[in-house]
């Protein structure tokens, strides 16, 4: 998902010094490391600037609501979004790609007994994202720092999640990156795993190549079935709010593609 900007702009937080972690407390630069084998990834890591703000909340909230996805550890997903107030979560999604996490929270604070574990590399976006949950009083938000493939490959119990979700990620527009696009038949034979029967994978696009792209492999995919009796796009779903770059490309004529397909 292509990040949006934060505002009001804030100073940019401190940098650390040669050789100390930019934020000792916070998400680790390359959590997986030499753990897992290089390959193509389908996405570009990005520290960026980071507000004074979005590092508070990544020093003071990371133990609390971060995890680095480093392989090494299978997930107790229940223990993980369990809190002494607030609702309880009694479903869990996963988010994958979320820019600066304003849709996310939104989502979270309007149905606050879904856990939403909210994966990206954005250095900047996860700290937008602890901030606005903090300021917010939601409790059902945690984010994941590292590559969603070996979460979902290595971290994640089977049949633990209701529901995942891919919106705009990166189109790779050029014909020699298409390969690199996430909603490729692997990826959907790995994101299977860790869904129920019945939970619902939603994808959300705005460019139309990369539509069309999804629905042929989404419907030859024998896990999953389009919810759409026609088998065509779906509306927007209510719960998906409209974001400011999803705004921004309907200005510029461009049509949004939502496709709702189920685990079998």
């Amino acid at each position: 998902m292509t990040p949006e900007p934060s505002e009001p702009a804030e100073p940019p937080a401190p940098s650390a010094r040669p050789n100390e972690p930019r934020f000792p407390d916070g998400p680790k630069p390359d959590p997986a490391d030499s753990h897992h084998e290089r390959r193509i990834r389908s996405f570009q890591p990005r520290r960026g600037r980071v507000t004074t703000a979005q590092g508070d909340a990544l020093q003071r909230l990371w133990p609390q609501w971060g995890l680095d996805v480093d392989g090494q550890r299978v997930l107790d997903l229940p223990a993980l979004f369990a809190q002494e107030s607030g609702p309880a979560v009694d479903r869990i999604v996963l988010e994958i790609g979320f820019g600066m996490g304003e849709a996310t929270a939104q989502m979270a604070a309007e149905d606050p007994t879904t856990g939403i574990l909210a994966v990206d590399v954005h250095t900047p976006g996860q700290g937008n994202l602890l901030n606005l949950a903090d300021k917010n009083g939601l409790t059902n938000v945690r984010v994941a720092n590292g590559d969603a493939i070996i979460l979902l490959r290595s971290m994640l119990p089977a049949a633990a999640l209701d529901g995942v979700r891919v919106y705009f990620p990166d189109p790779w527009p050029k014909k020699r990156h298409v390969k690199r696009r996430l909603i490729q038949p692997e990826f959907l034979s790995l994101v299977a795993g860790p869904m129920k029967p019945g939970a619902l994978l939603h994808c959300a696009t705005d460019w139309e190549d990369y539509a069309e792209q999804m629905l042929d492999v989404l419907g030859a995919h024998p896990d999953f079935e389009n919810t759409v009796p026609d088998g065509g796009y779906a509306p927007r779903p209510s719960f998906r709010p409209l974001t400011r770059f999803e705004g921004k490309g309907l200005d510029k004529s461009h049509v949004v593609h939502d496709l709702l397909f189920r685990r079998k």
